[in-house]
């Protein structure tokens, strides 16, 4: 027995555009080298921190992967110099 049509059209989910974010790291156009991130910066790290505690990811902050390490890096002697917490509100 064939399904009977329905009145409801399909619609194709259109792709959604991601938008490339400017790494906060780079100082005017231009990667840092060597790359560090000082870790008594508390004031960067905070916002490359969310409020649990924990590191964003690339995709949220726009870091290239050299500087999301570096940033990782900074986050983890702050927290060791108690300068951020390890854990959030």
């Amino acid at each position: 027995m064939p399904r009977p049509k329905t009145t409801r059209s399909r619609k194709k989910a259109k792709a959604k555009t991601r938008t490339v974010k400017k790494d906060p790291l780079w100082v005017d156009g231009q990667r840092p080298r060597p790359m560090y991130v000082d870790y008594k910066d508390v004031e960067l790290l905070k916002k490359l921190v969310n409020r649990h505690g924990r590191v964003v990811g690339r995709r949220k902050t726009g870091c290239s992967s050299v500087s999301q390490h570096a940033v990782s890096e900074a986050i983890k002697r702050a927290r060791f110099m108690a300068l951020l917490p390890f854990k959030g509100d």
